[in-house]
């Protein structure tokens, strides 16, 4: 699990990619403290399993379904990435639950300076948005942020000042493509709904105008 609380912006080393397996070398310094092999970061938002740990860095492989899910797979060398060791049980839970699994990706439609923060716009699947509430939490490459304003078509965060100069979110630009996971909590509650909505449907009858005839009742 992780609190989508940025440690330190990566540099990929190194990518070993095909249309159904990739590996990262990553360099980094900060989330390579008390990191074993084995243990989780997430990339991107994205949560990895540490291959080997290297002088300055490490890798991790990337399953097919991750590359379908995620923006991983657009990466290249020399790109920034944000990353995020899983939670410690002392930590302090700084952003929200944040599991690592991508719903899917959005693509920044605009990005607008107000003040002292920037407005950035990201359109997203239906799928994606039927889960977003305003003023709620959401993960975009891993940041843990606050859903500012909500469309039909498209969700809005303003970034402050730390959290710009800290990840990669205000280097990107307009047409770039972002990983989205939605709140847990919002995921689980319409799961349940949508099971107890089952339930609360009537069975369809096999009652019809063609058996009663042929059993005498027309």
């Amino acid at each position: 699990m992780f609190t989508g609380i940025i440690e330190e912006m990566g540099t990929i080393g190194s990518i070993v990619s095909s249309v159904s397996y990739g590996e990262l070398m990553i360099n980094a310094s900060v989330v390579l403290e008390g990191t074993r092999t084995g243990d989780s970061i997430a990339v991107n938002g994205v949560c990895l399993t540490v291959t080997k740990l290297l002088s300055g860095g490490f890798t991790a492989d990337v399953m097919p379904e991750t590359l379908r899910r995620s923006s991983l797979g657009r990466l290249k060398k020399g790109d920034k990435v944000n990353l995020e060791r899983a939670m410690s049980a002392l930590g302090r839970f700084g952003g929200h639950i944040v599991s690592g699994h991508i719903d899917g990706t959005g693509t920044i439609i605009a990005m607008k300076r107000e003040n002292n923060a920037v407005w950035v716009e990201i359109s997203a699947d239906k799928g994606i948005l039927s889960l977003i509430v305003e003023k709620g939490s959401i993960a975009i490459d891993g940041i843990s942020l606050t859903v500012a304003s909500l469309t039909a078509d498209s969700f809005s965060v303003s970034v402050i000042p730390h959290t710009g100069s800290q990840t990669t979110l205000l280097s990107k630009k307009a047409g770039d493509i972002v990983n989205l996971e939605n709140d847990i909590i919002g995921k689980y509650v319409q799961r349940l709904m949508q099971a107890q909505t089952d339930t609360d449907k009537k069975p369809e009858s096999r009652i019809t105008e063609d058996f009663l005839a042929q059993h005498g009742f027309i």
